[in-house]
């Protein structure tokens, strides 16, 4: 738990001031962050990330991560860069007499959308509105926390064992009651305004933060790898810090251009 607590702190120096600084800071950092990921997915695929593949991915996760202004004047969308990349993928299959197979083709470029997706619309978010930004931070943070410590206090229901055998039906609630929590605070300090609209708004970023924390662990699972990596000690990768956040973004982003009127 000490050092979980130690990497935290240090993890949260360094990347809230990107957070705050936002602009191309943040992109950069942001394509670091998605770099790590790509190159954890293709670890729990064996796939070698330092290849023709691992290439084509990085770019072309770059490219989804990118703010829509930024190639608004390249008269090319980001689906059309996408099918370019699949033909790419698909090329190197041939060329390489199927070492690398479709199934890896697959793999890789839901790999790809899936990360790039994600972090794709923290930086949208974060040029949107920074309040929001943190409050999806803060809100993720208190599920985490209020499931965990939830969890083993008076956890005993299995919540889905065949993913995840530690966490609990009592942990799930937890969560989404710690988040209401610290969505109320953000109402007491005036960032946001409180309603109805905002509740179930936190509500339903707190379960689906959770649900992306199952993805992970379903991935983990499934490729038999207890951690995404080993960069933050006690916590594992990136993919294992950000699984949540990553379905918790482009859901925001979602809510607050379609629906920010009825909240």
């Amino acid at each position: 738990m000490k050092q979980r607590i130690i990497t935290a702190i240090i993890a949260i120096a360094v990347f809230l001031p990107f957070v705050l600084i936002g602009k191309l800071p943040l992109v950069l950092f942001t394509f670091l962050l998605v770099g790590i990921g790509v190159f954890e997915m293709f670890r729990m695929r064996k796939i070698s990330f330092f290849s023709i593949p691992g290439f084509i991915s990085l770019i072309t996760v770059w490219m989804i991560v990118l703010p829509n202004h930024y190639i608004s004047s390249w008269n090319m969308n980001k689906i059309e860069l996408g099918l370019i990349a699949v033909l790419f993928y698909l090329t190197y299959m041939v060329f390489s007499k199927n070492k690398f197979t479709f199934d890896d083709v697959a793999f890789t470029i839901l790999a790809v959308i899936y990360i790039g997706t994600g972090f794709h619309f923290f930086i949208e978010i974060r040029e949107t509105d920074l309040a929001f930004l943190i409050y999806s931070l803060f809100i993720i943070w208190a599920t985490d926390s209020g499931a965990y410590f939830i969890g083993r206090a008076i956890g005993k229901r299995k919540l889905w064992p065949e993913i995840s055998p530690n966490k609990t039906v009592e942990g799930f609630i937890g969560g989404i009651v710690s988040a209401l929590v610290v969505g109320v605070l953000f109402s007491v300090f005036g960032y946001i305004e409180w309603s109805i609209g905002f509740a179930f708004t936190t509500i339903i970023l707190s379960i689906f933060g959770q649900i992306g924390d199952l993805t992970e662990s379903a991935l983990k699972r499934h490729y038999d790898v207890k951690d995404s990596g080993k960069l933050l000690p006690g916590h594992g990768g990136i993919l294992d810090r950000f699984d949540s956040l990553i379905f918790v973004w482009p859901l925001l982003y979602f809510i607050f251009e379609r629906f920010l009127h009825l909240i």
